[in-house]
């Protein structure tokens, strides 16, 4: 059995300091400890993978057609800055593909030489992007 007044003598003496290396904080200390990430961005790069994005449909002669009619139908009531609903295809920034994004906005400009629908906060929307328009909002009929 071991003498259990082994170490009587060090006991009661100070912690050892260095004199060249001063003592870490704790924050220090246990940044040593943190865990490693030998794959950084790796779990954004999956995220960014297993994110689905929307093919853009192209649109049938008879559906372009009656998109043809709408904006035939506005071009009169331009000057009014009247009020569409739109669904348009919005193309990713990061990969292929896009989404297709319904809003509400009052046209200021349908300039069909560029083939753009320019809305009244100044947004410039491809007439090629866009794949349904609702003249009119549901409380008033359109061009009364």
């Amino acid at each position: 059995m071991k003498d259990i007044h082994e170490y009587d003598d060090i006991i009661a003496l100070p912690h050892p300091e260095s004199a060249s290396h001063p003592r870490m904080s704790l924050l220090e200390r246990a940044a040593q400890f943190s865990p490693f990430a030998a794959l950084s961005g790796y779990d954004d790069a999956v995220k960014e993978t297993a994110r689905l994005t929307d093919e853009k449909t192209v649109l049938s002669e008879e559906e372009l057609a009656q998109l043809n009619q709408k904006f035939a139908l506005l071009m009169p009531h331009i000057k009014e800055r009247p009020e569409v609903t739109l669904t348009r295809f919005v193309a990713d920034e990061k990969k292929s593909g896009g989404r297709y994004l319904t809003e509400t906005v009052r046209i200021r400009r349908l300039d069909l030489i560029h083939r753009l629908l320019i809305t009244g906060d100044g947004q410039k929307i491809s007439l090629d992007d866009i794949a349904d328009l609702q003249i009119g909002s549901r409380k008033t009929e359109p061009f009364e």
